[in-house]
C-alpha cells in the first residue's frame, strides 16, 4: 500500500478548487493508494518541466501531478490540463 503526502503548494491549489473536484480527488485517492495504475487514472510519466513526475486524471480536465519517493506518493500540483501544461 502506498502512502500519500500533499505538498504545501498542492494543498494551496487544492483549496481553490470547486468542491466537486475536491470530492472527486478524495474518491480517486482512496483507489490510488491500493492501485495507482487503475484504468480510470490514465497514469503516465511526464517530461520537460515535470520530468520524473507522473500524472493521473481526476476529472475530464483536471490532473494531479506527483512523484514517488521511498514508497510515498508526493502530490505537488493539481489543476486543469491548461493550468499545468499550458496547452
Amino acid at each position: 500500500m502506498l502512502l500519500v503526502y500533499r505538498h504545501k503548494k498542492f494543498s494551496k491549489e487544492f483549496k481553490k478548487l470547486l468542491r466537486v473536484v475536491q470530492e472527486k480527488f478524495e474518491q480517486k485517492i482512496g483507489i490510488f493508494v491500493i492501485d495507482q495504475y487503475s484504468v480510470g487514472f490514465n497514469n503516465h510519466g511526464l517530461k520537460r518541466k515535470y520530468n520524473g513526475c507522473r500524472s493521473i486524471d481526476i476529472t475530464g480536465d483536471y490532473r494531479a501531478i506527483y512523484y514517488i519517493n521511498n514508497s510515498i506518493a508526493i502530490f505537488i500540483h493539481i489543476g486543469t490540463h491548461h493550468q499545468l501544461y499550458g496547452k
